[in-house]
Formats: structure tokens, C-alpha cells, sequence
């Protein structure tokens, strides 16, 4: 959740409290920011591993004039722009054909994150003719093919303090979320007890306490039988978190989080070395816990809160943004074929109510773009549908002036995710196999401030609304213990209070997904006034007035 909603939210909340009202505002136009395609005559089609070696198909439209009749394939790390990095191969030019060359795995030299194009020789000087094109089936090396912990879409932000007594258990938790600071995870050789990691012919060090707080906590939830999801975040703290901030984000700006550092050569390989270690390390194969789903970032279209940077170029940041995805996402995949990999969007969709933010769905069609321009990977989404102000109670009976029922929606709520599923089904959207994207419902909560029902019915509302539909893969609560700072916005989001005592929805969360779930859908249809079956079966959509008082 951004800091930036946090405060609209403050700002809001007195309005809320006397009447629901909300301010009509104007909702932006939705028109695509796209960069124009580089009318390159040359095209990468795939990079593929095969065995030791990189195997590139390349076409051309019109076979661009050379000195030597050559194509000749550039490696370039990504903070690097055309043909500047390493020549890993030479071709005769022509309109359809292949070249090889070594992956160099887990050397100075590795081929495995870097992006790949094709130049040309004109006059003596390298001509860039192609668009970049990075490895697709990283997975194709992976040490471990771990099975994946797949038991439901039922999950939870854990209360840390809880996690030993037996609650998660009794609430029939399957899945669970937790962040990870990689700036926290970081060490040098000084630290007593740092572990060494020696990736692409150097050693890197890992904070061996905090490494082991994480084993611990991980293998806990394993344990219990639950899917663990990592959020990778940065909070710019200390020597590590300065190294591993880009550079567009040291302005003295306070955020949470930070864009990764993809402008130079040391982060960038640091970020290989990180990405490898903990898809390695959280595989399930070497007893320190297995992590099945890594979200890099958090809601990045919110660059002031979450994935800062000084730009406020959606181009720009949305480029930062894929490189370093890219590495985390081949290095971990090299690891661990069975790991998802997530991006993180809010439910801002086409209104933001901060204007340091970008629009959910411009950042995601960017994301798109660069993701099939430079090879199509199996990226999953991780979106956080909530009510629109977030300290609106009513999961199923959200403000008209927000919660609309097509593609212009101003936000995405649980109300009308259908929305977003059947975008997520377009054709340039599916995965590289044709399928459409696991999307992982990752932070979702409703408040008690107004009143304990309101929590019960929005929380089956939204569980029950998620299981119906099979391209959700998760459903995480956002909180299972309030947050005293969160509820000065009447964000009282938990399933206990801060006292500890159990709330109402705790049952009603309880008893969903179980045999007691027809207990879970009486008590919500009372408090809708309408049998919630039938509600989310027929997509009932109820929404109040323009003015946002409930009817």
C-alpha cells in the first residue's frame, strides 16, 4: 500500500466519517504511452539455451548494406546501450539465419541476464540494426525443479508474533506473503558469520543472522503446509541499499522503496549474484525453506512510494523497471524452473490519486511491450484490488464515481476485476505457451472502522469472488493484526485488533474454502441483504451514487 494513497486517504477521511461522499474529480483520458518501434530492419526472433550454448534465430526484411557481409551479435550487460558490449558471434547476413555461441554459465562471461542484438559494419563503424533480445527459457539450466506448493488461494500477511501458535493453522492459511529488503540481506566478509557466494567468477557475502531469521521463518511455514510469495524490495538503507538504488532515486527523497540499480556495472552484477543465491538457496532443496513466488517491487506504477526514482517518465521508469526484472527473473528461473516470478501494480487503473503515480494500466501495457519487443517470458501479475478510497468498507457496493464496468474504469477493485481478468486474456498478453498469466490477488484488506460487518461481508465478498475465478491464483489478506499507523486512516485491516483480540471476520475467514463455508456465505448474504452466491455467479454489481452515499 503507497505512502501517497496513505495520505489521500488522511486527507479523505473526515468526509468518510460524516457521509461516505466523494469528491467526482476528473478521471484522466486512457490513452496508451507506448515508445515507437525502432523500424530496424533486422529482428531477433528468440535466444534460447541449448545444452552449453545460446542458439539465436534471426531474420531480416531487407538485408541491411555491410562492409562485410556479416551480422555480428553484440552481448551488452543492461546498463549498457548498442553495440558496445562483447561480439559473441559473427554470421553471414542473410534473411533467415542461426548462430550459436557459448552460455558461459557462472563465469566472468555469462550470457545468461545480458540482452543480445544484432550491428551491422558500415564504414568501418558498428551499426546497430536489430532491438535487444534477452534469453527466454532461463528455466532450461535450472538445478532444481522443485513441485510447487499449489494448495489454495486462501493466504495472509502474518502477524510474526503469531506464528508459532497454531493460528495460522486455525485459520486454514495456504498462502503467505512476506518482504524481503535485499539491502538488509547484504554483507561483506568483515561481518562475523557472512555467507559466501561465489556467482560469475566473484564472491559475494550475505548477512548470515538475518539469512537465518529468514531460513527459520520460511521453513515455519513450509511446515504448516503454505506457499510462501517474497516481495523484493529496497529500502535504500546503509552501503548496500545506497549501491543497489539507481541512480535517478539519490535526490534525498524518502520512500519506502527504491528502484534497483541497472546504471552500472557492479549493481548489475551484484543483482545476478542476489537473484541467484536466493532462488538457490529458497529452492526447497537445501533445508532452508522453499519460496514458490518472488514479486519484484512493490505496486511500482506508485513511483513516489514504492519504486522511486526522480523521473517522472513513465518510459523511463518502466525501462529500469524490466531490466531489472529481466535479471531477477533469469537468475532465479536458472536456479529454479518452478518459481513465478511477479510484477506488482495497485488498483489505480486509470486514476491516480497520487500524482507522483503512474496509471496501473499505462504501466502495465508498458511493461507488456518491452517484455514481447525483447522475448516473451512467463511473467505472472501481482495486483492489489482495493476498495476505492481504500478506507471504504463496502467490498460489494463500491462508489459509482469510481468502480465502473468497462475498460475505463478509474479503478479495479474486487467489484469489477473481471476487468482486468479478461485484459489479462488478450493475445498480447498470454504467456510464450499461449496460456494466460497466473495473477496472484497479493494484498487485499478491508477496514473495521466502520463497523465489524461491514469487514465480515467485504472479506467473503472478495475470497469468495477470487475463488471463482480460475485465473486468480491467490487471495492474501492484508493484515491478520492491525497496524496502529494504519489506522490513524481508518485502516483497521486485520482479523485482530491491536489488543490481539479476535474480530468477527476472523470466523468468517475461518470457515471459507472449508465444509463451514455455507456458514461464511449466511452470514455475508445477511449483511449484504442478497444471497452473495448469487451475487458473484451473476456478477451482480452494485454501486452507490455518484456522490458515493451508501443507498
Amino acid at each position: 500500500m503507497s505512502k501517497g494513497k496513505r495520505i489521500t486517504t488522511v486527507i479523505m477521511t473526515a468526509i468518510l466519517i460524516m457521509v461516505f461522499a466523494l469528491g467526482t474529480g476528473n478521471i484522466p483520458g486512457n490513452g496508451p504511452l507506448s515508445v515507437q518501434a525502432a523500424g530496424r530492419p533486422v529482428s531477433i526472433e528468440s535466444c534460447l539455451i541449448s545444452g552449453s550454448d545460446v542458439i539465436c534465430q534471426i531474420k531480416a526484411g531487407s538485408i541491411p548494406s555491410s562492409d562485410d557481409g556479416l551480422f555480428y551479435v553484440y552481448a551488452d550487460e543492461v546498463h549498457l546501450d548498442g553495440p558496445t558490449g562483447n561480439i559473441v558471434a559473427r554470421v553471414e547476413a542473410g534473411k533467415s539465419v542461426s548462430v550459436s555461441f557459448p552460455l558461459n554459465y557462472n563465469t566472468a562471461e555469462s550470457n545468461l541476464s545480458r540482452k543480445f542484438l544484432i550491428a551491422v559494419k558500415q564504414n568501418g563503424h558498428m551499426v546497430q540494426v536489430s532491438d535487444e533480445h534477452y534469453i527466454t527459457n532461463p528455466e532450461a539450466i535450472a538445478a532444481y525443479t522443485t513441485a510447487r506448493m499449489d494448495r489454495g488461494i486462501k493466504g495472509i500477511l502474518p502477524d510474526i508474533n503469531k506464528v508459532s501458535n497454531g493460528e495460522l493453522q486455525d485459520l486454514g492459511i495456504q498462502q503467505i506473503v512476506y518482504n524481503m529488503y535485499i539491502d538488509e540481506i547484504c554483507s561483506d566478509p568483515s561481518v562475523p558469520g557472512a555467507i559466501p557466494f561465489e556467482y560469475n567468477g566473484q564472491t559475494y557475502y550475505f548477512d548470515g543472522s538475518m539469512i537465518a531469521k529468514y531460513d527459520s521463518t520460511l521453513r515455519s511455514f513450509n511446515r504448516f503446509g503454505m506457499q510462501i510469495t517474497i516481495v523484493l524490495l529496497n529500502s535504500g538503507k546503509g552501503t548496500y541499499g545506497q549501491d543497489l538504488k539507481h541512480p535517478l532515486a539519490n535526490d534525498g527523497t524518502e520512500c519506502p522503496g527504491y528502484a534497483l540499480n541497472v546504471a552500472d556495472a557492479s549493481a548489475v552484477n551484484h543483482l545476478k549474484a542476489i537473484g541467484a543465491f536466493l532462488g538457490q538457496r529458497y529452492s526447497g532443496r537445501s533445508d532452508c525453506g522453499q519460496v514458490d513466488n518472488w514479486i519484484v517491487g512493490n505496486e511500482v506504477n506508485a513511483r513516489t512510494s514504492w519504486w522511486y526514482t526522480g523521473s517522472n517518465s513513465l518510459d523511463l521508469n518502466v525501462n529500469i523497471y524490466v531490466k531489472a526484472f529481466r535479471i531477477i527473473y533469469n537468475e532465479m528461473k536458472s536456479m529454479n524452473a518452478n518459481a513465478r516470478i511477479y510484477n506488482s501494480i495497485d488498483q489505480e487503473w486509470n486514476r491516480k490519486s497520487n500524482p507522483g503515480s503512474f496509471l496501473a494500466k499505462g504501466y502495465l501495457d508498458q511493461f507488456n511491450y518491452y517484455m514481447i519487443r525483447e522475448g516473451n517470458i512467463d511473467w505472472a501479475l501481482s495486483f492489489h484490488p482495493y476498495n476505492s478510497p481504500l478506507y471504504d468498507p463496502y467490498a460489494w457496493n463500491g462508489p459509482a464515481v469510481w468502480v465502473g464496468s468497462s475498460i475505463t474504469t478509474p479503478y479495479i477493485t474486487m467489484q469489477n476485476i473481471d476487468i482486468l481478468i479478461d485484459y489479462m486474456h488478450r493475445g498480447q498478453f498470454l504467456s510464450p505457451d499461449g496460456q494466460v498469466r497466473s495473477i496472484s490477488i497479493a494484498e487485499i484488506g478491508y477496514t473495521s472502522s466502520f463497523g465489524s460487518e461491514a469487514q465480515e461481508a467485504s472479506i467473503a465478498y472478495g475470497y469468495l469472488k477470487a475463488a471463482s475465478l480460475p485465473d486468480v491464483d491467490a487471495f492474501i489478506l492484508f493484515r491478520q493484526t492491525d497496524d496502529a499507523h494504519e489506522m490513524e486512516s481508518n485502516l483497521a485491516l486485520g482479523l485482530y485488533d491491536l489488543n490481539g483480540n479476535k474480530k468477527p471476520s476472523y470466523d468468517i475467514y475461518k470457515n471459507l474454502g472449508t465444509a463451514n463455508e455455507a456458514a461464511a456465505k449466511e452470514r455475508a448474504s445477511e449483511i449484504i441483504g442478497m444471497d452473495i452466491d448469487k451475487m458473484i455467479s451473476e456478477n451482480i454489481v452494485w454501486t452507490r451514487g455518484g456522490n458515493g452515499v451508501v443507498q
